[in-house]
C-alpha cells in the first residue's frame, strides 16, 4: 500500500477531474507492477498494472476503490478490469465518495468472488484526496488561503510595496504549490497592482503544469493586456452583468475566458463561482488575494487550509493587511487552524493548517 500512495502522491495535479490514485500488484510478496492514474481523460491506476494479464495468485493494492459502470462513464470501469484479470485479493485504501461508485466497485467484486479489504493506508490516502473528496462532497473545489505577510500581519507598505516580503526560498515553496493545483485564484486588484503571470515557476522554470488562472473582477478593471493573457494555459475572469460589453470582447480577444456570476455585496458570487469551477473539474485552489478576496472567502466559511508564509519583519503604521473582509466580532469566533505544521524556510516560517469544519470522514 505505502508503494500504491506514492505513486498516487507523484501524479497530484495532473489528473484532474479524476483523482490521483495509485496502484500496486503484489504476487509471492513483491510488487511486481505499480502504477497511477494518468492524465485525463487516461486510464486509471488499476488498469496501467493489470493491463490485459491474468493473475490468479496475486493481491492488488489501490488507494482508491476500483470504479463501476455508471451512465457517462468514459473510461472502462476498473472493477470489471480486476474481476476479467483473476485477481483473488485487492486492499483497498478507502472507499469512493463519487455518489456515482462510493461502494458499489467493492460490492461488485465481492459478488464475484473477489475478497476485498478495506482500510489500510486510508489516513494517507484521504490526506492527499482532499480536493478530490470535498469537490465529490462539496460539489465545489478545495480552497487553499495564501498569504505572505510580516510579522505584524501586513503584506504591503501604505505605498504598496510588496517586493519583497518573503525571501526566495518561501517564494519557490509557493510555485511548488502552484505546479500542483488546479487553479489560482486573485482578485482584480492584485492584477492591477502587481500585474503578475500567476503561472508555477519552481525553480525559476516553467511547471510541466500550469494552473487555471481565475481573476475576480465584477466591474470589468482587468486591461486585455495583463501578463495572465501573453502565458502558457487557460485565464477565466470572472465578472457580473454589470461589466461593459467592450471590455468582455476586449478580454476574449486576448485569449480570456469571461464567466458571467451573480454579483454580490462584496463583487462576485464565490460560491456560484466555486460551484461552476468544481463543475468543469477544478478540485483545487490556491487562493492568493488579495487581502478583499482572502477576507471574502473566510467570511463565506469556503476555506480549507491556510498557508501563511510569515517574514521576520515588521512594517507598522498604515501598511496593509493580509486579510480584509468583516471578520469576526469577537476571539472565540476566530478562524482557527488545526493539525498544525510548521516549516522553516531560510529566515521566513510558514504556518498550515486545515481550516473551517469540513473534514474528509
Amino acid at each position: 500500500m505505502a508503494r500504491a500512495l506514492e505513486m498516487a502522491a507523484q501524479v497530484r495535479g495532473f489528473t484532474s477531474p479524476n483523482p490521483n490514485v495509485g496502484a500496486a500488484l503484489v504476487i509471492d510478496g513483491r510488487v511486481v507492477a505499480a502504477g497511477a492514474t494518468a492524465p485525463y481523460p487516461g486510464a486509471h491506476a488499476e488498469a496501467q498494472v493489470i493491463e490485459d494479464g491474468t493473475f490468479p495468485t496475486a493481491t492488488l493494492y489501490v488507494s482508491l476503490e476500483p470504479c463501476m459502470p455508471f451512465p457517462g462513464k468514459r473510461t472502462p470501469p476498473c472493477a470489471e478490469a480486476i474481476i476479467a484479470a483473476q485477481i483473488p485479493r485487492v486492499v483497498v485504501a478507502m472507499e469512493d465518495p463519487d455518489p456515482n461508485v462510493r461502494g458499489r466497485g467493492i460490492e461488485l467484486l465481492r459478488a464475484a468472488g473477489v475478497e476485498v479489504e478495506v482500510g489500510d493506508g486510508g489516513e494517507e490516502a484521504q490526506r492527499l484526496l482532499r480536493p478530490y473528496i470535498h469537490q465529490r462532497q462539496a460539489g465545489r473545489p478545495y480552497v487553499i488561503a495564501k498569504f505572505a505577510a510580516t510579522l505584524d500581519g501586513r503584506i504591503a507598505t501604505a505605498s504598496g510595496d510588496s517586493k519583497w516580503i518573503t525571501g526566495e526560498s518561501a517564494r519557490n515553496r509557493g510555485h511548488e504549490q502552484r505546479a500542483w493545483v488546479d487553479a489560482i485564484l486573485v482578485g482584480s486588484g492584485t492584477v492591477l497592482a502587481d500585474d503578475p503571470s500567476l503561472t508555477a515557476r519552481p525553480g525559476g522554470r516553467l511547471a510541466v503544469h500550469q494552473p487555471v488562472r481565475v481573476v475576480l473582477d465584477a466591474r470589468g478593471r482587468v486591461p486585455a493586456t495583463a501578463a495572465i493573457f501573453q502565458q502558457p494555459g487557460i485565464t477565466i475572469v470572472a465578472t457580473t452583468p454589470g461589466s461593459p460589453a467592450a471590455w468582455r470582447a476586449s478580454i476574449t480577444a486576448a485569449g480570456g475566458t469571461i464567466l458571467e456570476c451573480e454579483p454580490a455585496d462584496t463583487g462576485v458570487n464565490l460560491t456560484q463561482l466555486l460551484r461552476v469551477l468544481g463543475q468543469r473539474g477544478i478540485l483545487s485552489i490556491w487562493a492568493e488575494g488579495g487581502a478583499g478576496v482572502l477576507g471574502s472567502l473566510f467570511d463565506e466559511g469556503l476555506v480549507n487550509e491556510t498557508w501563511a508564509f510569515l517574514a521576520p519583519k515588521i512594517l507598522g503604521g498604515d501598511a496593509r493587511t493580509a486579510i480584509g473582509g468583516l471578520g469576526v466580532p469577537f476571539v472565540s469566533d476566530a478562524h482557527q487552524l488545526r493539525d498544525i505544521e510548521l516549516e522553516r524556510l531560510g529566515d521566513d516560517i510558514l504556518v498550515r493548517g486545515y481550516t473551517g469544519n469540513w473534514d474528509p470522514a
